[in-house]
């Protein structure tokens, strides 16, 4: 689905409480933003949201619409008000025509917002992540770049609801670099406290050549543990959750197709494991 296809016609108010940066200071900025919303809809792990940026009148442009993910259980901030969490990365582009660098438009617009700013908000957007009923299911959280934020709001969630879970649970983490990987660097590791669960894994995909613009290495990450995979997607209790850029379904579509030797036995499963409600998507 593009983004000129969401409706954005219902709209609410948000109150920025607070903004963190969360990367290191010779990475890309990533910011931790805390909002409030007095009266909006009801958020949930697994949704995204619209942010829209208010239009350049002076150049006559349009707003400007962009989506971004729950980064935390969604909580009650008293009076009825709701608070999430979202995190964000400062992004800018280079031309393809004339070689000049243009900042993101809402990434930079919500990187600038401090404490005590509003802006407009839309959605929430997509499937809610459930938890699964079987005790001992199996979950393969699939993200890349700031496409963590709503698996590290799944952890919480999940061992919160369920702190006896016996699954085993899969995490596959993309980014150019290590010190790219929010919530898991030196700043902030909210993963580490999952890995005395004794069923937890995570794993990192990284760019060979983070510097080069070169893919992450899907194939390393997942296909060094494809036979455990593979047989997690046979079984009726996996379930799978993929956020990210909207790229990374082309490139786990390849990863997998090689794990079975065979395109047409993957998109079967996979169909298979979309009718069940198995594999849940949230890109962008």
């Amino acid at each position: 689905m593009r983004l000129d296809e969401f409706d954005t016609t219902y709209r609410f108010e948000g109150k920025v409480v607070s903004s963190e940066r969360i990367s290191p200071p010779e990475t890309d900025e990533v910011r931790e933003m805390v909002i409030d919303i007095q009266d909006g809809p009801k958020f949930e792990v697994g949704h995204n949201f619209g942010i829209i940026v208010p239009a350049e009148s002076a150049f006559g442009s349009k707003d400007h619409f962009r989506l971004y993910s729950v980064a935390d259980i969604p909580a009650s901030a008293g009076n009825g008000t709701q608070r999430i969490v979202v995190a964000v990365k400062r992004v800018s582009y280079i031309d393809d025509y004339s070689g000049e660098r243009y900042q993101g438009r809402a990434s930079n617009y919500l990187c600038d917002l401090r404490s005590g700013d509003r802006l407009t908000i839309t959605g929430p957007y997509g499937t809610p992540y459930k938890i699964p009923e079987e005790n001992d299911a199996n979950i393969v959280l699939i993200g890349m770049g700031t496409g963590i934020a709503p698996f590290r709001a799944y952890m919480k969630l999940l061992y919160a609801t369920r702190p006896d879970f016996a699954g085993a649970v899969r995490l596959f983490y993309g980014a150019r670099s290590g010190l790219e990987l929010i919530y898991m660097n030196e700043e902030r590791d909210d993963f580490a406290q999952y890995y005395d669960k004794g069923t937890f894994e995570a794993f990192k995909a990284l760019s060979p050549r983070p510097h080069w613009s070169d893919p992450i290495a899907w194939d390393e990450a997942i296909g060094d543990r494809g036979m455990e995979i593979w047989t997690m997607l046979l079984d009726h209790k996996t379930y799978v959750f993929v956020a990210g850029m909207e790229e990374i379904r082309d490139h786990l579509d390849d990863v997998f197709a090689g794990i079975v030797d065979s395109r047409e036995q993957w998109l079967r499963r996979k169909a298979e494991l979309q009718a069940g409600g198995r594999w849940i998507e949230l890109l962008y």
